[in-house]
C-alpha cells in the first residue's frame, strides 16, 4: 500500500527516540527564566516559520492540491497536539512528575483501544503484548520518581494521594494529554498515507503554534523579553526534538502503525534518562532502570514478526 521507503522505518525510529529525548535537557535549562507554556508555544512557533519558508520555496504545488478534508483532518490534528502540549505541560503545575507521567504515558494504550474503530487497522497481538510490556515499564519509570527504598524493597505513596485535590486535577490534565496526544497520532496515520511528510507537518506544526500562542497569551505569558539564552533552548527544541525528533515519528507513520509508533514513544524517558546522567548528573534509581529495560524490551517485541 505505501511506497518502499529509502531507509527501514524501524531503524528511523532510535533516532527519533534519541532526539526527542534531547527536550527534557533542553527544557529543564530554558524552565529556569520561562514558563512551560512559552516554551511549548515558542518551540511549536519557531518550527512553524521554519517549515513554512520550505514549503514556500519547494511544496506550493503539493498545498494547492490538498483536498478540504485533508486540510480539515491536519487542522484537527493540529488541535489534538496543542491540547497535548497544552494539558500535558499544565499538568505538571498540579501533580507530580511521577503521576504526570504515568498518566500520559497510557497514550499507546488508547491508540490501540481507538485504531480499529477510527481509522480500522487492527492491532496485531504481538503489538499488545510488547504495549502492555512497555506501559508497564513507563508506569516503573513514572513511580520511581516517589517510590523510595525501603525494607528490601520500595514504599511508595497511597493511591489517595494520587486522586486529592489539585492532584487529581493534574492526573487528567495529564490523562487528557495521552487522549489528545493518540487522535494527534490516530489522524496523522491516515493522512500520512496521502500527504507528504514536510506539507503535513507544516500544518500540524503551524495549527498547534497558533492554538499554543492563543493560550499562552491567554495566561498573560509573552514570548518577547527574555533572556538570549532562552531563545537559543527554544531554537534547539525546534530544530531537534520537533523537527528531527516529532518528525521521524511522523514519517515513520506513512509505514508503520499507529499503535507500534505510539509504543516506541514510550522511549523518550529512557533516553532523557540517559542524556541526564551525562549531562545533569542526574542518577537513576534501580527501579528506573528497571522500568526503562521493560520499555525497551516492549518495544523490541512489538516490532518483531
Amino acid at each position: 500500500m505505501n511506497s518502499r521507503p529509502p531507509v527501514s522505518p524501524k531503524l528511523a525510529i532510535p533516532f527519533g527516540i534519541l532526539t526527542v529525548s534531547t527536550a527534557s535537557i533542553f527544557i529543564r535549562y530554558a524552565q529556569a527564566d520561562v514558563s512551560s507554556i512559552v516554551i511549548a508555544a515558542g518551540r511549536l512557533s519557531i518550527a512553524g516559520v521554519i517549515l513554512a519558508v520550505i514549503v514556500a520555496l519547494r511544496y506550493r504545488d503539493e498545498m494547492r492540491i490538498l483536498t478540504r478534508r485533508e486540510l480539515i483532518l491536519a487542522l484537527i490534528s493540529g488541535f489534538f497536539l496543542s491540547l497535548h502540549f497544552a494539558s500535558w505541560i499544565t499538568s505538571l503545575e498540579y501533580t507530580t512528575v511521577a503521576s504526570s507521567v504515568v498518566m500520559v504515558s497510557t497514550s499507546p494504550l488508547w491508540v490501540a483501544l481507538l485504531a480499529p474503530l477510527t481509522i480500522k487497522e487492527p492491532v496485531k497481538r504481538v503489538v499488545l503484548i510488547g504495549m502492555g510490556l512497555a506501559l508497564l515499564g513507563g508506569t516503573i519509570v513514572g513511580l520511581s520518581d516517589s517510590c523510595l527504598p525501603a525494607g528490601g524493597g520500595f514504599q511508595c505513596p497511597p493511591i489517595s494521594d494520587f486522586i486529592a485535590g489539585e492532584a487529581f486535577l493534574g492526573d487528567m490534565l495529564a490523562l487528557a494529554g495521552a487522549l489528545t496526544g493518540a487522535g494527534y497520532l490516530l489522524i496523522g496515520r491516515r493522512l500520512r498515507e496521502k500527504i507528504s511528510l514536510i506539507p503535513y507537518i507544516f500544518l500540524v506544526y503551524g495549527v498547534a503554534a497558533i492554538f499554543l500562542l492563543i493560550f499562552m497569551f491567554s495566561a498573560g505569558q509573552s514570548l518577547v523579553g527574555h533572556p538570549a539564552r532562552v531563545y537559543l533552548w527554544l531554537l534547539l527544541l525546534a530544530l531537534v526534538p520537533q523537527l528531527l525528533g516529532h518528525s521521524t515519528f511522523n514519517w515513520a507513520l506513512r509505514y508503520l502503525s499507529a499503535a507500534y509508533v505510539s509504543i516506541t514513544l514510550l522511549g523518550e524517558p529512557v533516553g532523557s534518562a540517559i542524556l541526564a546522567y551525562f549531562l545533569l548528573g542526574e542518577v537513576p534509581s534501580v527501579m528506573m532502570v528497571f522500568g526503562a529495560i521493560l520499555i525497551l524490551v516492549g518495544i523490541w517485541i512489538a516490532g518483531s514478526r
